[in-house]
């Protein structure tokens, strides 16, 4: 009879323990920066994607667990290294010559518990389980805030792409149309690109989209560094499409459409036209791409 039978733990079984414990023990040490998290991401449009970050990367790390957890060991040095480091940051974050406004505490407080987290894996799994389970890992990081000069670099650099997209647009239809900044003026409505009409939460969606797809079906490197790149034009182009579009139907249809449902929920129609562009690139890239190895059977 093996040892599993005869109740006594295996020793991954006592790693998972050991890892579900230090998560938990980590989290309820700083829940105050959890639950600052938490809020902000509730409140926040540009971030509503954070609660769904460590759902998505402990998923992953569940189905590819035959490959991540094959090999295990202790990584105690550099367990111990990633996890102090982690606190150094979080006790810098507020004490430290880092900014106190702009939202950066609550940023880098917040990469100072994935740190934690990045490090107690080390600690209980060893490098090379660290290194199989390197995305689902990583893909923590996606929980970090933006600062606020970050974000406001992002949604200044979509605000602009989108605005040129729908001059383009316009001129391409033969609508006349004048352009100053953020301003277009076309006949019997002029309209502002404001920072709400950026798109930045469905192109980070998108992105995020992008990233999970390349990494689930593709292999070739560049390749899925090109589906990932091409979700940054494309939600420019999606966005100028959605303005271009909204102002010609108040145009020629009916002016409620600038301030009606279609502008204020219909976000996700044109984020279902961007991946309806997107989808024959990414067929092509997956038909050329060589077939990943084949999934070995469920523990």
């Amino acid at each position: 009879m093996s040892t599993a039978t005869m109740g006594v733990p295996t020793p991954n079984a006592r790693r998972h323990a050991s890892f579900v414990a230090f998560i938990i023990i980590s989290s309820l040490v700083f829940h105050r920066t959890l639950s600052a998290l938490i809020s902000y991401s509730l409140h926040d449009d540009s971030s509503s994607h954070i609660i769904l970050i460590p759902l998505v990367a402990f998923f992953l790390l569940y189905v590819e667990r035959q490959a991540v957890f094959a090999i295990n060991g202790m990584g105690i040095v550099p367990g111990i290294c990633i996890a102090l480091g982690g606190l150094i940051l979080y006790w810098l974050a507020n004490r430290g010559p880092f900014p106190q406004e702009g939202n950066w505490p609550l940023s880098l407080e917040t990469l100072s518990v994935i740190l934690m987290w990045l490090g107690g894996f080390l600690l209980c799994y060893g490098f090379v389980a660290f290194r199989a389970g390197a995305f689902p890992l990583l893909f923590l990081l996606l929980m970090v805030p933006l600062p606020d000069v970050v974000l406001d670099r992002a949604i200044h650099a979509l605000r602009e792409g989108s605005t040129e997209v729908a001059y383009l647009i316009f001129q391409l239809v033969g609508t006349p149309v004048l352009r100053h900044g953020f301003l277009l003026s076309v006949p019997g409505v002029t309209i502002e690109v404001a920072k709400e009409c950026s798109s930045i939460r469905s192109s980070i969606a998108l992105f995020i989209l992008c990233l999970l797809v390349a990494h689930l079906y593709l292999r070739t490197s560049w390749k899925m560094f090109l589906l990932v790149f091409l979700s940054l034009p494309l939600s420019v182009i999606k966005n100028g499409i959605r303005i271009a579009t909204l102002t010609l139907l108040s145009i020629h249809v009916d002016p409620g459409f600038l301030t009606g449902r279609l502008h204020h929920a219909g976000g996700f129609v044109f984020f279902l036209a961007a991946l309806v562009i997107l989808w024959p690139v990414f067929l092509w890239l997956e038909q050329s791409d060589k077939p990943r190895r084949s999934e070995n059977p469920a523990m």
